[in-house]
C-alpha cells in the first residue's frame, strides 16, 4: 500500500509570515537568504574541521581522492532529492517521497531512522560544544554548558522557523567566511605570495614527496571514504527547510543546481589547502587537527583558539539544523499517521511545539548516556545510527527511479529539475552506495563493521515495526492527492494504485 504525500500549506504557496490559528500547519517563515545560506552551510559541517586529520592521517595526499568519490556520490545523490522535492517541496522530504514511491513501510522506515540520527547528533555536538567552552570557563562543568546550549537553541526553535532561520544564517555565515578566507590565505602561502608570512614547509611538492600521493597505496582511499562519508550529512537539510520557505521550488532548485561548487570549493579546496601547506605525515596535523597544524605552520597568532571558535560555531550550527530537522521529521510523519498526531499539530506561529520537545528530551537523554555511558550505551548509539546517511541515500536512489514515472504521469512540468543521464546513473550511484556499504563490512580497523551491523540491526527493528503497525494498525492510508496539487484539491487517488 502507497500513500501520497500532502503538501504543507507553506509549500502549496498558501503559507505566510505572521501568526495565525494554532495548528494550521507550518508556515512560510524562511527567506530567501536564509535558504541559501543554510543550503551552503548544510554541507559543512563539523566532522569536516575535527575528523579531516584522521583521514589525512590514513591515505596522505589521496584523501582528496576520497573526498572526491564522496563528493560526486552527494551530488548524485542530491541531483534525484531536488527533483523530487523541486516537484513536490515537504517537511518531509525523502520520506515522504519513499512513502508515496516504495510504500508507507518505507516512509516510516526511513523517517524515524533519521530521526533517530540526529537525536543522536544532537548529543555528540552538544556534547563537543560543550568541551571548548569548559575550556574558556572552567567555572561552568561540562554538562552545564551542554544544558545551556541546548536549552538556547531549543528555545530558538520552539519561537518560530524565522529564529532557525536568522540563527543559522549567522552561524552558517561564520562557517562560510572562515573556510573562505583559510583557502585565501593558504593558497596565497603555498604560493609564497603572502606578505610577513614565511612558510618553509608549504608548497605543491606536498602532494607528490614524502612516498608519493598515495603512501599507503590505492586502496586507502576506500579507507579514506569510510572515515570522511559521514561529514557530508547535512546536504539534505535545504530540501526539508525549502517546504517553509517562501518559494519552495526555487530555493530547492537553487540548493540543488550548487552543491557541486559547494563541495568542490569547501571540501575539496579546503583540504588541498592544508595537504599542500604540510607535508600529509607531518606529526602536528594529528597532534593539533589539520587547520589548527595548517594555520600554526603559517605562524598566525592564537590559531587554535580561532579554530575553537569556529568549530564551536560549526558546533552550534549542526545542533540548530539537527534539532530542526528532527523536528520536521517527527512533524511530516504526524502528519502522515505514522507518529503521535500531536507531532502534527503546530503553533501560531508554525511550530510543531511537541515535535520539537520530544526530539530535544531524546537530545538530553543521550547527552545523559553520553556522561555516564561512554563506552557502552552512548557508543552503541552512535555506531547503531552511524550508517543511517547511506540508509538514506540508498531509499533516495529508489525512491527517485520511481517517483520519475509518477511526476511525469501526474504532473511532468513539474520536472524542473531532472536527474542526469536516468536511470542509469541512478543504478550506478545504488551500486556504490552498496558496494561503500560491504567494503564497510570489511573494515575492522576504523569500527565500520560494527557500525554497518549495529545500524542494520535497528533498521531490521524500525522495518519489523513498520511492517507490523501496517498490517495490524488498521488507520487509514493518507489522501493521495496529485504531484504539485495545492491542498485539499482534486479527488483522492487510489492508494493501491501502482507506480
Amino acid at each position: 500500500m502507497t500513500s501520497q504525500m500532502t503538501p504543507t500549506k507553506a509549500a502549496s504557496g498558501s503559507g505566510h509570515g505572521g501568526p495565525r490559528e494554532p495548528g494550521s500547519g507550518l508556515q512560510a517563515g524562511l527567506k530567501n537568504r536564509h535558504l541559501t545560506m543554510i543550503a551552503v552551510g548544510g554541507v559543512i559541517g563539523a566532522g569536516l574541521f575535527v575528523g579531516s586529520s584522521s583521514g589525512i592521517a590514513t591515505a596522505g595526499p589521496g584523501i582528496l581522492l576520497s573526498y572526491a568519490l564522496v563528493g560526486t556520490l552527494v551530488v548524485l545523490v542530491m541531483r534525484m532529492l531536488g527533483e523530487m522535492s523541486a516537484a513536490n517541496p515537504t517537511s518531509g522530504s525523502f520520506s515522504a517521497h519513499a512513502d508515496r514511491a516504495l510504500g508507507r513501510w518505507a516512509g516510516f522506515s526511513i523517517g524515524w531512522l533519521y530521526w533517530f540520527f540526529w537525536v543522536v547528533v544532537l548529543a555528540v555536538e552538544a556534547t563537543a560544544g560543550a568541551k571548548i567552552l569548559e575550556g574558556w570557563v572552567p567555572a561552568v562543568p561540562q554538562w552545564g554548558w551542554a544544558l545551556i546550549v541546548m536549552v538556547v537553541l531549543t528555545a530558538t526553535n520552539l519561537v518560530s522557523v524565522g529564529s532557525y532561520g536568522e540563527f543559522e544564517f549567522w552561524f552558517a555565515g561564520i562557517k562560510v567566511v572562515a573556510i573562505g578566507a583559510f583557502i585565501v590565505v593558504g593558497a596565497l602561502a603555498i604560493f609564497g605570495v603572502l606578505p610577513g608570512v614565511d612558510a618553509p614547509k608549504a608548497g605543491l611538492g606536498n602532494l607528490s614527496d614524502h612516498g608519493g600521493f598515495l603512501p599507503h597505496g590505492p586502496g586507502a582511499i576506500l579507507t579514506g571514504v569510510l572515515l570522511v562519508v559521514f561529514s557530508f550529512m547535512g546536504s539534505e537539510i535545504a530540501t526539508l527547510a525549502a517546504g517553509e520557505s517562501e518559494d519552495p521550488q526555487r530555493a530547492v532548485t537553487k540548493s540543488t543546481n550548487s552543491i557541486i561548487w559547494r563541495i568542490a570549493v569547501f571540501y575539496l579546496g579546503s583540504i588541498l589547502v592544508i595537504v599542500s601547506l604540510l607535508p600529509w605525515n607531518d606529526p602536528s596535523i594529528k597532534d593539533k587537527g589539520s587547520y589548527v597544524a595548517a594555520l600554526d605552520s603559517l605562524g598566525i597568532a592564537h590559531a587554535g583558539q580561532i579554530m575553537n571558535f569556529i568549530v564551536l560555531t560549526s558546533v552550534l550550527s549542526c545542533l540548530n539544523s539537527g534539532l530542526y530537522t528532527a523536528s520536521r521529521m517527527a512533524f511530516s510523519l504526524g502528519e502522515r499517521g505514522d507518529a503521535p498526531k500531536a507531532f502534527a499539530k503546530t503553533t501560531s506561529h508554525g511550530v510543531p511545539m511537541a515535535a520539537v520537545v520530544v526530539s530535544v528530551v531524546f537530545g538530553f537523554v543521550a547527552v545523559f548516556f553520553n556522561y555516564k555511558f561512554p563506552d557502552s550505551v552512548f557508543l552503541f548509539l552512535v555506531n547503531s545510527s552511524g550508517a543511517v546517511a547511506l540508509f538514506v541515500w540508498l531509499v533516495i536512489c529508489f525512491s527517485q527511479l520511481r517517483m520519475r514515472k509518477i511526476i511525469q504521469r501526474e504532473a511532468p512540468e513539474k520536472l524542473v529539475v531532472k536527474m542526469w543521464l536516468y536511470p542509469y546513473l541512478t543504478w550506478a550511484t545504488v551500486a556504490l552506495i552498496v558496494f561503500v556499504l560491504g567494503y564497510m563490512l570489511t573494515d575492522t580497523e576504523h569500527d565500520g563493521r560494527e557500525t554497518v551491523l549495529l545500524s542494520l540491526l535497528v533498521a531490521a527493528l524500525v522495518l519489523a515495526i513498520a511492517f507490523v503497525k501496517q498490517k495490524f494498525g488498521g488507520s487509514a492510508a493518507p489522501k493521495r492527492v496529485a504531484v504539485g496539487a495545492p491542498v485539499g484539491a482534486g479527488e483522492p487517488v487510489d492508494a493501491t494504485s501502482e507506480a
